[in-house]
């Protein structure tokens, strides 16, 4: 029971995370979604809304890190991979009904500064994101320097993306865009692919 209760905090944390960010999730939220008693929430999380709010926004980053890592790394065309980010991030917003996007946004926009460790998994986070885009555009022969421009350019848009599609309730813009992005980076990958090759002609 007591593994249910902590586990029910979490997953009711995550949720309102998502929906309010920071400041706008009480404790009181918390415990009144999770069911749970408000003694649970000390005994479970000795450091209050801070611990709390931080091992979810852990989790959540340590799981979108990892699925973008499996997405990149079972599609050899960078391209594709992209695209295929594009739709998964589509079809999410449709499945939550475009109540819910990125994990940390939210936390980001409610400029929590007075708790650093929060503050430091965000960007952690986008940096953590940004490169595994990039090392997958280097490995198809993208030049660094184009790749981080590449890889920024992404996670950005999908940023942008998700906020567009949850004020319109319309997943059509991320379709749209995710044409445009994927042809882009078949470009980059292709012009990289030409420069190595009259490199190794020369």
């Amino acid at each position: 029971m007591a593994t249910d209760t902590r586990t029910r905090m979490i997953e009711a944390t995550a949720l309102l995370i998502r929906q309010r960010g920071y400041h706008g999730t009480s404790l009181n939220d918390i415990l009144s979604a999770s069911g749970a008693p408000r003694g649970s929430l000390y005994f479970h999380f000795p450091g209050g809304k801070d611990q709390l709010v931080i091992e979810v926004t852990r989790a959540s980053v340590a799981d979108v890190t990892e699925r973008l890592g499996a997405a990149l790394s079972e599609e050899s065309d960078p391209a594709v991979a992209v695209h295929h980010i594009y739709q998964s991030v589509a079809r999410m917003l449709e499945e939550n009904e475009f109540s819910l996007g990125c994990p940390v946004a939210p936390v980001v926009l409610d400029g929590p500064n007075d708790v650093p460790d929060l503050t430091e998994i965000c960007r952690s986070a986008f940096e953590q994101w940004i490169g595994l885009l990039r090392q997958a555009f280097v490995r198809a022969g993208v030049p660094e320097r184009r790749a981080q421009a590449l890889a920024l350019l992404v996670e950005s848009s999908l940023e942008g993306l998700m906020v567009i599609a949850r004020a319109t309730r319309d997943r059509a813009p991320v379709s749209v865009v995710a044409d445009e992005v994927a042809a882009l980076v078949e470009q980059a990958v292709l012009a990289g692919k030409v420069a190595q090759r009259a490199e190794s002609a020369a």
